[in-house]
């Protein structure tokens, strides 16, 4: 086997600019409306990735500068659940605020697990080792934390009446938000707990295919990627409970005139 499962070369140009025209076309030709989103999420990553590939081999290098480039993730990581769970602009007025809020889910997730896996030893405390298991869960908890925050937002903006009704029943602003946006919040787990049930049977994930790739056993392998989705799951459960102490609480509301129909508080 390479030491790569894909080759460079003008193939990957046409395979990669078919498949964005691919995604393009279907946003559109489907009447979903987002094939702009899925322009510009593609461009966006071949920029970065271009970007991050040039300057990576300096930064696994040192421990420190792994260490700074996981906390870029993270504050990168929080501005755009900020703009997906609020409604706001990624990167515009009000961001700071909103990030530093979207950032207590995400690194509430993140750094138990990350403490744990470099405690025990069984990931080694080096840059090039910290960097992709950082990235790793960050990813899992942002994504996590946007899918639940704007779930429990929509609910409760639509089922505001149900949460008036507990309300006049003597319940807390808290817990009649909870009524409302607990059960809702629980969906932003499928994706992880689906990925962890069919681990082996229905995909072989990053982590196991790099370890092969690296030389490593498939025991190995095994071993890496179990614990990357134990530790997501992990990372994604505390994530979204801390969202959604946030928003039943009225912390995260979302942005402009919308804000007063998403906490009780404000109805």
């Amino acid at each position: 086997m390479g030491s790569s499962i894909v080759a460079l070369g003008p193939g990957l140009g046409i395979a990669l600019a078919a498949l964005l025209a691919l995604g393009v076309v279907a946003g559109r030709v489907s009447g979903l409306g987002q094939q702009r989103p899925v322009l510009w999420a593609c461009l966006r990553a071949t920029a970065q990735l271009a970007a991050v590939s040039s300057v990576i081999v300096a930064v696994v290098g040192s421990l420190w500068a792994s260490a700074a480039f996981a906390v870029l993730m993270l504050a990168v990581a929080a501005a755009t659940s900020a703009g997906r769970v609020t409604g706001g602009t990624t990167w515009g007025q009000g961001t700071p605020r909103r990030a530093m809020l979207l950032a207590a889910p995400i690194a509430a997730g993140v750094l138990p697990v990350l403490g744990l896996v470099l405690a025990s030893g069984s990931v080694p405390l080096r840059g090039e080792a910290v960097v992709p298991i950082a990235g790793i869960v960050i990813g899992g908890a942002m994504s996590a934390t946007s899918l639940a925050g704007r779930r429990m937002l929509d609910e409760l903006e639509q089922r505001h009446g149900e949460v008036e009704a507990a309300l006049a029943l003597g319940f807390l602003p808290r817990d009649a938000a909870m009524l409302v946006a607990q059960p809702v919040a629980a969906t932003a787990l499928v994706p992880a707990l689906d990925q962890t049930r069919t681990v082996g049977l229905v995909t072989l994930p990053g982590a196991y295919v790099g370890v092969l790739l690296g030389g490593g056993s498939a025991l190995q392998a095994g071993a890496a990627q179990l614990l990357v989705l134990v530790g997501l799951l992990a990372a994604e459960v505390i994530a979204v409970w801390v969202v959604t102490e946030q928003i039943t609480r009225g912390a995260v509301t979302r942005s402009g005139p919308a804000a007063s129909r998403t906490h009780p508080r404000m109805l």
